[in-house]
């Protein structure tokens, strides 16, 4: 494994990268400034490389950075309403970053954090962080570990980890904009998406916070059961597009069991490159990259809104707060495990 400097935070913490390669020649490179994926090194049909996930040069980039670029997210990704959650009949206050709700944890999140290194090989490396009680407002001093595996299959082994001495919540996600095209190759409308939920949770308006309702995809723009090109259906005139901007919407996988399985497929139109999503978890936040114009990226690469797309596996958005949602509650002493991985190969 190859580790080099990235840079010094604000705070004078040094942060490294690590270089992780399987035997057939795919690729990762990942900080630990946020456990976060900086480059994914894959072959396209012509057997060269390509870089298909978004990122930063430098690690200044990352800390000014608001779009999460491949970051690890928790102690709960996604949004939760009012900043508040109730744990045991206690009631929470979290950090309003994002229309009076709480994104992906605030600003003390697991994104802004140096992650130790607790486990390497040349294909692997395992991130571990803590949290303080009440340090982003969740109840329970927590302990969360990634660990990354570039696996022979041309897989993103991505395995999560977490446990705290109070009940609390754990959703952990990677929050990579990937663009099997090339990180810099522009649009990804062309891109062929196909995901495995016959329903997905639609939100009440632009603060992005689910009704509660979990309604068939069939007859929507959500529709995604049979491939068809990201870009198709994104300027249709449909509430629900119009709040986000474009797709920024949890769908509910149609689960056949507890364990890991194929939820998703998406394959680049240019490159022939296919990735696969397998993941335990009960959703998958389809985000459009609707918000990241104007933003440069690694080798002066000027990105665009619809430059990328994002899958991330996660519990339902605000779903501490839905009853008609699987709860993200872990036991005080208990823990809290999922897997997802992205493999690629070539069509």
């Amino acid at each position: 494994m190859k580790k080099e400097l990235f840079g010094t935070t604000k705070t004078g913490e040094a942060a490294s990268c690590y270089e992780l390669e399987n035997k057939n020649g795919m690729k990762v490179v990942v900080t630990d400034y946020g456990a976060t994926v900086v480059s994914a090194f894959v072959k396209d049909k012509t057997g060269n490389l390509v870089d298909v996930v978004l990122g930063y040069d430098n690690l200044e980039s990352y800390e000014r950075g608001t779009s999460y670029f491949g970051a690890t997210i928790g102690r709960c990704a996604n949004r939760i309403s009012d900043a508040r959650i109730t744990i045991e009949g206690v009631e929470y206050q979290l950090e309003a970053n994002d229309n009076e709700n709480c994104l992906h944890s605030g600003s003390e999140g697991t994104a802004d954090k140096v992650w130790r290194v607790k486990d390497y090989s040349d294909n692997s490396i395992t991130f571990e962080v803590e949290d303080a009680d009440l340090q982003q407002g969740y109840p329970g001093n927590a302990v969360m570990s990634v660990t990354y595996e570039v696996t022979d299959e041309n897989g993103l082994l991505i395995k999560y980890f977490g446990k705290a001495d109070k009940t609390t919540i754990f959703n952990l996600t990677n929050h990579s904009y990937f663009n099997l095209n090339g990180h810099n190759s522009g649009s990804v409308y062309e891109t062929m998406l196909q995901i495995n939920a016959s329903h997905y949770t639609p939100v009440k308006n632009s603060k992005a916070i689910p009704t509660g309702e979990i309604v068939p995809v069939a007859g929507t723009p959500f529709d995604f059961t049979v491939a068809k090109p990201i870009g198709q259906d994104i300027g249709v005139e449909f509430d629900q597009l119009a709040y986000g901007n474009g797709y920024d919407h949890n769908f509910a996988i149609d689960k056949k069991g507890d364990g890991v399985e194929l939820v998703a497929t998406a394959v680049g139109d240019k490159t022939g490159i296919k990735m696969e999503v397998f993941t335990d978890t009960v959703g998958i936040q389809l985000y459009s990259a609707n918000f990241i114009e104007g933003q440069q990226g690694k080798d002066g690469a000027a990105y665009h809104n619809r430059g990328a797309f994002c899958l991330e596996t996660q519990y339902f958005p605000n779903s501490i707060n839905e009853p008609n949602f699987v709860t993200p509650i872990t036991k005080c002493g208990e823990e809290y495990k999922s897997q997802t991985e992205y493999r690629f190969s070539v069509v």
